[in-house]
C-alpha cells in the first residue's frame, strides 16, 4: 500500500483488537465524507474568523495545526481503535492548515480554491466509479507501480525540503514551465491512483471482517490521500494560471 496508514500490518492489528461488529466499505465511505465535510468547515472557519481578521496568525496557525495533525496521525497509526474520535480532531487541525494555505493561493489567483475543491471531488468520484466497475483493476502489478511512483515523489520532496534549509530548491517543482506542469500532472495522476489503493484496502478490510472502528481508520487514510490530491491540484492550477 502506498498510503503509510493503510498497510498489511493494519490487518493483524485489527484481528488482535477486534470488537463485535465488522466494518463495511459503505460505512467507511460515509465516514470519509463526514471527515471531508469537517475539514472543509474547519478550513472556512480558519480563513474567515482567524486569518482574514488577523493575518499575523497565519504562520502559527499553519505550523501549529500541521504539527498537531501529524501527531494525531502517528497516534492513530499505532492505536487504530482511537480513530473513532481522533480522526475528527485530525480533520479539524488539517482543515486549519489547508485553510491557511488555500487563503494564500486564492489571494493570488482569485477563485482557484473553488476550482481545486471541485476537481478534487470530481477526481474522487471518477476514481470511485473506475474502481467499482473494475475498469481499472487493482492487482499486485498495479500496486507495485503506484507505490514505487509514490515513493519516488516522496524522495524528491524530501530532497527539495533538505535543499530548502540551504536556501535552494528544485525549480521544476514550482515554476510554470511546460516540464513543471507535466510533472504536476504526473503527481496528480499518482495521487489519484492512490485513491484506488485506498478503496481496495477498504474492500479488503470488509472481506477480512475488520472491527467497526476500521471504518474511521480507513476513512482517515482516505482523507490523507484527498488532502495530498487537493494540494497537488491547487499547485497545478496555479502553474497553469500563472502562464495566462
Amino acid at each position: 500500500m502506498a498510503n503509510p496508514m493503510l498497510n498489511e500490518n493494519a490487518f493483524d492489528y485489527g484481528i488482535s483488537n477486534s470488537d463485535t461488529d465488522s466494518m463495511t466499505v459503505s460505512g467507511a465511505i460515509n465516514k470519509a465524507l463526514i471527515l471531508s465535510l469537517v475539514l472543509i468547515l474547519s478550513a472556512m472557519t480558519s480563513v474567515y474568523f482567524i486569518i482574514a481578521r488577523n493575518p499575523s496568525l497565519f504562520m502559527p496557525a499553519t505550523i501549529g495545526s500541521s504539527i498537531g495533525a501529524l501527531i494525531l496521525a502517528i497516534i492513530m497509526n499505532f492505536k487504530k481503535e482511537m480513530a473513532r474520535g481522533l480522526s475528527i480532531f485530525y480533520a479539524i487541525l488539517e482543515g486549519v492548515a489547508i485553510g491557511c494555505i488555500s487563503f494564500i493561493f486564492n489571494s493570488i489567483y482569485d477563485g482557484i480554491v473553488v476550482q481545486a475543491v471541485f476537481f478534487t471531488f470530481l477526481d474522487l468520484f471518477i476514481m470511485l466509479l473506475l474502481y467499482k466497475f473494475r475498469i481499472i483493476k487493482v492487482n499486485n502489478k498495479f500496486r507495485s507501480v503506484v507505490v514505487g511512483a509514490t515513493l519516488c515523489i516522496g524522495v524528491v520532496y524530501l530532497i527539495n525540503m533538505i535543499l530548502g534549509f540551504f536556501g535552494k530548491s528544485m525549480p521544476f517543482l514550482y515554476d510554470s514551465s511546460p516540464i513543471s506542469i507535466g510533472i504536476s500532472v504526473f503527481i496528480v495522476a499518482v495521487a489519484s491512483f492512490n485513491l484506488l489503493l485506498d478503496f481496495d484496502f477498504m474492500e479488503e478490510c470488509e472481506n477480512r471482517n475488520m472491527p467497526k472502528y476500521f471504518e474511521w481508520y480507513t476513512a482517515f487514510g482516505l482523507l490523507v490521500t484527498l488532502v495530498w490530491l487537493y494540494l497537488e491540484i491547487l499547485k497545478l492550477l496555479s502553474k497553469i494560471r500563472s502562464r495566462d
